[in-house]
């Protein structure tokens, strides 16, 4: 199988195939990105994002980090919605506003459990760069350096952001649940059950 590397550099010289494989290759993962934190159709954000770096590619200074660049558009993108929709021209701020406050509905992931429901409920409540790196680290399975090359900040502010992030989604686990047993559930294995939402499939469409 060809690497994201040789993919993208015959991308760059008008391989329209090549382009067509990436996009298919990870089409899920932005799917994911996109899913808990848009309370409905994502396709239009999506489609952007592949857009951008269509645009952009050839500025992509390493070429075997494609993924990285890939969710930092996405990230952009994400963010630029939600500037779009705020109310009275304010800026979404993603290190104190969460995708629930701005976002109307439930995840558009499938979730089969009740741990799922609640998780993911929590997770659109914390502010949107702590729940980009907890669904980026368990989702994506990205290092906290890999993680720090997508939003653009210091490997050890990820690292912070990742234990604030675990904190404050406990916090509104609590919030959340009136089912005691469930809330017990469902914080004594955070990270299987953010493993098993992980297997939730987005196919791209039709071509």
């Amino acid at each position: 199988m060809q690497s994201d590397s040789d993919l993208l550099e015959a991308w760059c010289q008008g391989d329209h195939a090549a382009g067509s494989a990436l996009f298919e290759r990870h089409y899920p993962g932005v799917a994911r990105f996109f899913a808990n934190k848009i309370g409905g159709d994502t396709a239009d954000l999506i489609q952007e994002t592949f857009e951008s770096c269509l645009e952009s590619r050839e500025r992509v200074r390493d070429r075997t980090r494609f993924e990285s660049f890939l969710f930092g558009v996405a990230y952009n993108v994400l963010r630029r919605h939600f500037d779009r929709i705020r109310k009275h021209g304010e800026r979404f701020d993603p290190a104190t506003d969460s995708a629930a406050d701005h976002s109307a509905g439930p995840s558009t992931m499938v979730a089969r459990r009740d741990e799922h429901r609640l998780l993911l409920a929590a997770l659109r409540r914390i502010p949107l760069e702590q729940q980009v790196v907890l669904e980026l680290y368990y989702w994506e399975g990205m290092t906290s350096a890999e993680i720090s090359e997508v939003l653009s900040v210091p490997h050890g502010t990820i690292r912070t952001r990742l234990r604030a992030a675990r904190q404050k989604v406990e916090t509104a686990l609590t919030k959340l649940s009136h089912d005691p047993e469930l809330l017990r559930r469902t914080k004594s294995d955070l990270d299987g059950w953010a493993l098993q939402i992980r297997k939730a499939q987005f196919e791209p469409p039709a071509r």
